[in-house]
């Protein structure tokens, strides 16, 4: 007996040990590590590796929400921007003695408080894609830039296109101008470099140099074309580019002004070892292994990732290659971007500084200044810690009488519920299934609004974020980016929306009705088909038809000899956008409810009317539209909470410009949520207040209902 145990422990000591490793890659770059995981293991027969290829959208949630609870890797290659605040929530541990021969720059990405969190595997960065056919030798100096676009004086043809108007790519022409987001450990955006970066960018934009409101498609779309000689972009790019095109990449030219490179923002890939790693030596081990020359070559080699590890460069295989050579050379002049927490709220202000200049809506110096004040007021301290016990009694004191009036209420239907057991067991199904996906998440949606997260951690401040929100703290209740604000926005959207939903779809329906209408089956399938195509897939189309620069719609106003419009400069165009999109959505639902009721009413009584000297309107008016309003009164309210909560459409398409103004309340939620320095409960604030709203409007809405069917 004894034997048998003691043969037992000694199998189970000598049990692998698992070690879990999570990333996000894909293709050619997955097979390269788990090729290098799997020499590893093999080499280690202690240990055996377990890799993970995780969804790229969703991996660090998962890592923020498994590892803390012990459920996660030992290891997770992530990119490093979230050190900072991964290192401050314990997530990731400080690495131990990381290995030599990394390149500084890559090294100095993954360090925190003095505190190297990880080993860098692979970087990325912006670098000059070029043209060979139609620039041979790539612009080394701005000047150069600027010069050859005398070369392309035709309005839709370009020496240089980059997106100009998001904040990663202007990036390094602001490092290039001796610019940057942070000042020591202080955010500063209102800094000289920054707005003499803006200066300029907007001086190409006069002269037509570059393209108006460009967007990715755009820029791949111009670049394989031949209309753009040259492009910024990152490795991302190599796979969209046409492969008739013969092209190179070379580092960024340098500022002619300044003397100093465009200095793009270098995203590190690093292995992390977890703050909750179950076999944190070993771990750290393998992390040192995927970094180790011999790794790094068959990364760089099969996997096409541009490596960290400086030895793989002296390979000629690796040096030599056009692409991995160019983004190695263009990584000396790189700045790492900032792993603080306080990047993540960096990026609104800027975009909105970058906008606003390139639309001559402000001066470059003006633009940084209200982009450093709106970064104050999206980061300024939580509010104070609350006594949460008052509002635990007031919960329990809910709960105790929602549970005493149902059970008040099963007891007197007592003989009815045992009555009809079998209709109420059929049912039980649904009710459960809405209590866990619908009525749980809104409770603890609701919750979330009572507490104020930072840096990972919630903490309880009451009613604080609805007394904020309500009395305007955050932004004055005429600016744009106020509730107050939003929610006139909000409703103006949701009733035009509303009454051209309506009144277009009941004109189709009543002219779709007609006897003497040829092909009516046809244009019903045709006039449906907006309502059948997914909207987001019609919001990107609808976006792409409002380009100033190559948009249909502005084709259509020069070809009548009028001036395009640049229709997300102004809240008047950019609303106009919106509505337009959504209108073209949204009939189709109108005009299907109103076919479907036309079919009960009796042409009879039209018929008699106008035999009684009724004209077409007052037999519409007087006749049709009472016998209609069962139908469409419920569909009017449907129809006016799906518009008012219509997420897709303003993001999609105006993207809230300008500055905001065309946001509605769930977007504006959004922001909060994600955009501005992830105040979860503000956002969940402003959910619950738009619950409100639409309770409000609903009950009101079934009060005229029933009065209107009645």
């Amino acid at each position: 007996m004894l034997l048998s145990l003691a043969l037992i422990a000694t199998a189970a000591a000598q049990e692998p040990v698992e070690v879990r490793v999570w990333h996000a890659y894909r293709g050619e770059e997955r097979a390269a590590l788990e090729a290098v995981l799997e020499r590893w293991d093999e080499a280690h027969p202690e240990a055996t590796v377990a890799p993970l290829a995780v969804p790229y959208d969703g991996f660090k949630s998962k890592i923020e929400a498994a590892v803390p609870r012990g459920n996660g890797p030992d290891l997770f290659v992530a990119a490093h921007e979230g050190v900072g605040s991964w290192a401050r929530s314990g997530i990731v541990a400080p690495f131990p003695a990381p290995p030599e021969g990394l390149h500084p720059a890559t090294v100095d990405a993954v360090r925190f408080d003095d505190t190297v969190y990880g080993v860098p595997l692979a970087y990325k960065c912006l670098a000059l894609f070029y043209n060979k056919a139609l620039v041979p030798t790539p612009p080394a100096t701005t000047d150069e830039l600027v010069a050859l676009s005398a070369r392309f004086p035709e309005p839709d043809r370009f020496a240089i296109a980059w997106q100009a108007t998001e904040p990663f790519f202007h990036v390094p022409w602001m490092h290039g101008y001796g610019g940057a987001v942070f000042d020591g450990d202080t955010v500063a955006l209102d800094q000289e470099g920054n707005a003499a970066a803006l200066g300029w960018v907007r001086g190409l934009l006069v002269d037509k140099a570059i393209p108006e409101e460009p967007t990715g498609a755009l820029i791949t779309q111009l670049f394989n074309e031949g209309l753009a000689a040259t492009v910024v972009n990152g490795p991302w790019f190599l796979g969209e580019i046409d492969p008739a095109i013969d092209f190179g990449v070379a580092p960024m030219p340098v500022v002619s002004t300044t003397g100093a490179p465009a200095a793009p923002f270098l995203t590190v890939d690093a292995m992390m070892l977890s703050g909750h790693a179950a076999h944190p030596e070993l771990a750290a081990d393998l992390a040192r292994f995927v970094a180790s020359p011999e790794s790094a070559l068959t990364r760089a080699l099969d996997g096409r990732q541009s490596v960290a590890t400086l030895s793989a460069y002296e390979d000629p295989r690796v040096r030599d290659d056009p692409q991995l050579g160019a983004f190695r050379a263009q990584l000396d002049a790189t700045v790492p971007m900032p792993n603080r927490p306080e990047m993540a709220a960096t990026w609104e202000p800027m975009a909105r500084a970058l906008r606003r200049v390139t639309r001559g809506a402000l001066e470059p110096e003006a633009a940084v200044a209200a982009a450093q004040r709106e970064y104050a007021i999206v980061t300024r301290p939580p509010p104070p810690e609350a006594d949460s016990r008052p509002y635990i009694a007031l919960a329990a004191l809910m709960l105790l009488g929602g549970l005493g009036y149902v059970g008040s209420q099963a007891w007197r239907r007592r003989g009815e519920m045992r009555q009809h057991g079998f209709a109420y067991a059929t049912v039980l199904p649904a009710a459960l299934s809405m209590g866990v996906l619908v009525v749980l998440p809104f409770v603890v949606g609701a919750a979330v609004s009572l507490f104020a997260h930072r840096d990972g951690q919630f903490t309880f401040v009451g009613l604080a974020n609805f007394l904020d929100i309500a009395l305007a703290r955050d932004w004055s209740p005429t600016s744009p980016l106020s509730f107050y604000f939003t929610l006139l926005v909000t409703v103006a959207w949701t009733a035009a929306n509303v009454v051209l939903h309506v009144g277009i779809g009941v004109f189709l329906a009543m002219l779709l009705r007609e006897p003497w209408l040829k092909l009516r089956g046809l244009y019903r399938v045709v006039l449906i088909l907006p309502w059948a195509v997914p909207n987001y897939i019609t919001a990107l189309i609808w976006k792409g038809m409002f380009h100033r620069q190559f948009g249909a719609i502005n084709g259509l106003l020069v070809a009548m000899g009028l001036e395009p419009v640049s229709w997300f400069s102004r809240f008047s165009t950019a609303f106009a956008a919106n509505l337009a999109t959504n209108t073209w959505l949204g009939f189709p639902f109108m005009m299907v409810v109103t076919l479907g009721a036309l079919q009960a009413i009796p042409r009879e009584l039209e018929q008699a009317a106008e035999v009684d000297g009724a004209t077409g309107w007052q037999r519409f008016r007087h006749v049709t539209l009472p016998l209609l309003r069962p139908a469409l009164l419920p569909a009017v309210v449907l129809g006016s909470v799906w518009t008012f909560n219509m997420f897709n459409i303003i993001y999609l398409v105006s993207g809230g410009e300008p500055d905001g103004a065309s946001e509605i309340l769930i977007s504006e939620a959004y922001r909060w949520a994600f955009t501005r320095g992830h105040r979860y409960g503000y956002a969940a604030a402003y959910a619950v207040l738009i619950f409100l709203v639409l309770l409000v409007y609903s009950r009101l809405s079934n009060r005229v209902l029933g009065k209107q069917v009645l």
